[in-house]
């Protein structure tokens, strides 16, 4: 390998430790002249896309078949290795022999049929401070297809492509999505498990522990108890070694440059876990984990990822979980409650934790034997709205309502009556624009449900508690934070309104919440981000919406939520569009501008006509530097398009949309260093940019603009970083204008 690798010759004479073994499922040629060749399923031939570090897998057809070899640098044929055999989104390739398109019936056919396999196409090892990228050998292929386990989760997947890609390709059950080596391992690691909790049972009583009967005597655990916790823990980190041990795992080149808005590096190339995201997707390509490795997939790197939880969680409090129905719960009157529900039809638990549930049940079955009495999670109560489970949309809606509505009940009859309850609740608001305005089927059925049980709500907030860098948030809006729902119970002599009695107290309250919401006092960072404003106005919203017994539209029938809830919008995008005053004129026809054209080319005349209702001109804003004029066509400046030398001090003609879009530059460019040498030069005029976020955000998520709504959402977001990085920086000094005597 050396001769043809100058990277390697360091390694000649050293044993390297693998850290994963990639692979490509195959399929058959469709074209005749192939038809015996199993042709891969690549998505990507990238192995590493970090700057200086590149490489990548490069087939060679030869001898009327095909091989792979791996080479170093930048590919020649750069879109070629980024995508693989890969045509499109699903199961799109194209043949690796003939170049001819493999229809997505044929891969169907074949992955039902078992006529599905997998090709070795590279090996990863850990080298001197960094990855090590090898061509595949016959030997490491033979070794890999001699695993003979003896046991395998039968448990079958459900029938929901929603959540479940891989049973369309033949894959039915949780054991269908492991290689025979990982099965091989996974039991292997299970079975000894038990073991380990016989040795440490036998140690303690050597130990001199007392047997169980004794110490429960005295109110403490034995020698048994011990083992069982000792078990538990071993056997907790099986669920994380199996979410990085299946052929679901897929290998992550790492991103391209610098992480920019963090300020850091790139990060290592690393194998995936299967649960980036709430599903269970379908991979082509995947990485075989080395198990005895210490870099992501091993079992010691899965329990240095328990070990600081148990230990962080362990304290001198003593508690109780014990599994329940919801809506038939009894605990004892007078409690502080704080829950955190199903969300109505967002993500499928129950079905999803079959995957560490078949394990743990193998695993902790003698620890607990109630527990894991089923073969299977139990399905049939869980409280969420899933179609494929009752029937249809309309059951499954009504179950769940009903079953929400009844757990809420139960709830407000026995919280404390002197403290609010608390439900967390993470759902995109802002999901579908009808007729009845921005609403969410799931969200206004489980508003509804709360407000049926007799609680009013007081507020709703978001608290963040999502990863940044989850996979469902990566180039989505999607939410960073769950909503904390504040409620009490209503009065019971709560009056009646009048939907215009509703609207007028909304338009009297909403603004100043709303506005307290996006200007929070110093002492309250950090702000809200924009994505969680339309969440976090609804709780002064449903706040007025609550407070009365009911409100009754003009025929007398009361208004429901989800009318409601399009009132509240409206009333909040009526509150950001007054503040549209507090901004320059040039500011102000960009932001109608914007609204109507993005940053696509308009017409000169319909752009100077608006620019003279906002008492500014086209040529005024071309010398402000926020747009390009030509040839009878007017466009709005990109980011990346503004000067990289921009200095706010000189600048004869400042507005708040230049700012913004100079922040966002300066944060993808450069981080949020680079944007804090910009605010720190701004002082206060950098605040009311922030401010323009958020009316910049409500626009883009309107006109569906998803990636400008991004970058608006995460400067606010790396708002309380930028300013706290600013006051460190050294003071702008200007020069002072002199008075009348000549004095600065």
């Amino acid at each position: 390998m050396a001769k043809d690798r100058p990277d390697l010759k360091k390694y000649v004479g050293k044993k390297l430790t693998v850290i994963a073994w990639l692979w490509a499922r195959t399929v058959k040629s469709p074209n005749p002249a192939f038809a015996n060749i199993a042709v891969p399923l690549a998505s990507t031939f990238m192995l590493s896309t970090k700057v200086g570090k590149e490489a990548y897998v490069e087939p060679v057809i030869e001898d009327g078949g095909y091989r792979f070899t791996v080479k170093v640098g930048k590919p020649k044929d750069a879109e070629g290795a980024k995508h693989g055999t890969k045509l499109s989104r699903g199961a799109n390739f194209r043949c690796l022999m003939s170049g001819a398109p493999i229809a997505s019936d044929h891969i169907y056919g074949e992955a039902n049929a078992g006529r599905m396999g997998a090709r070795l196409m590279a090996i990863v090892a850990e080298g001197d401070r960094g990855r090590v990228y090898l061509a595949p050998t016959p030997e490491m292929e033979a070794i890999a297809l001699t695993a003979q386990p003896e046991w395998k989760p039968e448990v079958a997947m459900p029938e929901n492509p929603r959540w479940f890609s891989p049973p369309l390709y033949g894959l039915k059950t949780y054991g269908d999505l492991f290689t025979p080596r990982q099965l091989v391992a996974l039991t292997t690691f299970s079975d000894l498990v038990q073991e380990a909790r016989e040795r440490v049972k036998r140690d303690a009583i050597a130990a001199g522990l007392p047997d169980d009967g004794e110490a429960l005597a005295k109110g403490g655990g034995g020698a048994a108890a011990y083992a069982d916790a000792v078990g538990v823990y071993l056997g907790l980190a099986i669920s994380r070694f199996a979410d990085r041990n299946n052929s679901i795992c897929t290998w992550d080149s790492g991103p391209v440059g610098t992480r920019a808005s963090t300020g850091g590096s790139a990060r290592t190339a690393s194998l995936r876990n299967l649960f980036s995201r709430q599903a269970i997707p379908m991979a082509w390509d995947y990485g075989e984990a080395n198990p005895f490795s210490d870099s992501g997939g091993g079992y010691n790197s899965a329990l240095d990822w328990i070990e600081p939880a148990i230990r962080f969680l362990c304290g001198t409090a003593r508690g109780t979980a014990t599994p329940d129905n919801a809506s038939m719960q009894s605990v004892s009157a007078g409690k502080v409650v704080s829950t955190d529900p199903p969300y109505y039809d967002n993500i499928g638990y129950a079905d999803l934790s079959d995957f560490f549930y078949v394990w743990l049940r193998r695993t902790l079955k003698p620890v607990f034997p109630d527990l894991f009495a089923t073969l299977a999670v139990p399905k049939a109560e869980e409280l969420v709205a899933t179609p494929y489970r009752h029937g249809s949309k309309i059951k499954a809606e009504t179950f769940f309502l009903d079953g929400m509505t009844q757990a809420m009940h139960r709830l407000a009859e026995q919280s404390h009556p002197a403290f609010p309850v608390t439900i967390y609740y993470a759902f995109k608001q802002a999901e579908s624009d009808g007729a009845d305005g921005t609403t969410n089927t799931g969200w206004d059925t489980f508003l509804a449900a709360v407000i049926e049980a007799g609680f009013s709500i007081s507020g709703t907030w978001p608290m963040r508690t999502e990863l940044s860098n989850r996979m469902i948030g990566s180039g989505t809006n999607a939410l960073a934070s769950s909503i904390v729902l504040v409620c009490r119970q209503r009065p019971a002599n709560a009056p009646t309104a009048t939907r215009r009695d509703f609207v007028t107290a909304l338009k009297a309250e909403l603004p100043a919440a709303s506005a307290q919401v996006c200007h929070p006092p110093a002492r309250h960072p950090p702000y809200i981000a924009p994505v969680d404003l339309a969440q976090a106005a609804i709780g002064p919203g449903m706040a007025v919406y609550t407070r009365y017994a009911k409100v009754l539209d003009a025929e007398g029938k009361p208004l429901p939520v989800r009318a409601a809830l399009a009132l509240i919008n409206q009333t909040l995008d009526e509150a950001l569009a007054e503040q549209e005053g507090d901004f320059d004129a040039d500011s102000r026809w960009a932001l109608t501008w914007f609204d109507q054209t993005g940053f696509a080319e308009g017409d000169y005349g319909v752009a100077e006509q608006l620019s003279k209702s906002k008492n500014t001109s086209v040529g005024g804003l071309d010398e402000a530097g926020i747009l390009v004029s030509r040839a009878g066509k007017v466009r709005l400046l990109k980011p990346h398009e503004l000067p990289a030398n921009w200095d706010p001090l000189t600048d004869k003609r400042l507005t708040h949309w230049e700012i913004v879009h100079q922040l966002i530059r300066a944060l993808e460019s450069g981080g949020e260093g680079a944007a804090a040498g910009l605010v720190a030069k701004l002082g206060s005029k950098a605040e009311t940019a922030r401010e323009l976020c958020y009316r910049l955000y409500t626009l883009c998520e309107r006109r569906k603009r998803a990636v400008e709504a991004m970058a608006y959402n995460g400067l606010v977001q790396s708002w309380p970083e930028i300013t706290r990085l600013a006051a460190e920086k050294p003071r702008a000094v200007t020069r002072a204008t002199p008075d009348l005597f000549g004095q600065e």
